[in-house]
């Protein structure tokens, strides 16, 4: 809902700007976006708007309806839901004492270079958000968009440092043997 208090769109907008926006704390691929459009529709919370096109088939364009920025407004309003954090990458490393160093060096160092790459995928981000910015000119909103990557930054940052300091322990024979 948060997007189409913005401004309306289609489920494959929603997906794009998803994509460049959120996708690094939220997730969604298309089929999810389109269940979840229709839960808001039956809630009353959005209305769908076709708009004929001529050379393709009709667009299905997606508004926030009154009561569905009530309910966003008294969602943001309330208390952040806290959820467990699950990491599979964590469970393999809480096991990796089975494994010989020269092995969990190699894990840890192909598990660097993958964090490099989402470190450099986020600090692309600002970029990749020009577009959006033309459509909501609020500073305000901005800053708080910018507020989701700084925390994204500094998770990937705080992860890239952490597995860096398991290699140099490796390296320098800090593990202890069976």
């Amino acid at each position: 809902m948060g997007f189409l208090n913005y401004h309306p769109y289609t489920g494959y907008e929603l997906k794009k700007i998803f994509d460049t926006s959120v996708r690094h704390f939220w997730p969604a691929d298309q089929s999810q976006i389109y269940r979840t459009l229709a839960r808001l529709m039956e809630q009353g919370y959005a209305d769908m708007e076709k708009v004929q096109q001529e050379d393709h088939p009709d667009r299905k364009v997606y508004h926030i309806t009154d009561a569905g920025r009530t309910e966003l407004l008294r969602w943001l309003a309330g208390p952040a839901p806290l959820t467990e954090t699950r990491s599979t990458a964590l469970v393999q490393v809480f096991f990796f004492g089975q494994l010989s160093d020269q092995e969990i060096l190699a894990r840890f160092e192909d598990y660097v270079a993958t964090v490099r790459a989402i470190l450099s995928h986020y600090e692309s981000i600002p970029r990749m958000l020009d577009p959006y910015y033309a459509e909501i000119r609020s500073p305000r909103e901005r800053f708080f968009w910018m507020l989701t990557l700084e925390n994204g930054l500094g998770s990937v940052r705080a992860s890239l440092e952490w597995a860096q300091s398991v290699i140099d322990r490796i390296r320098r024979g800090e593990v202890p043997q069976h």
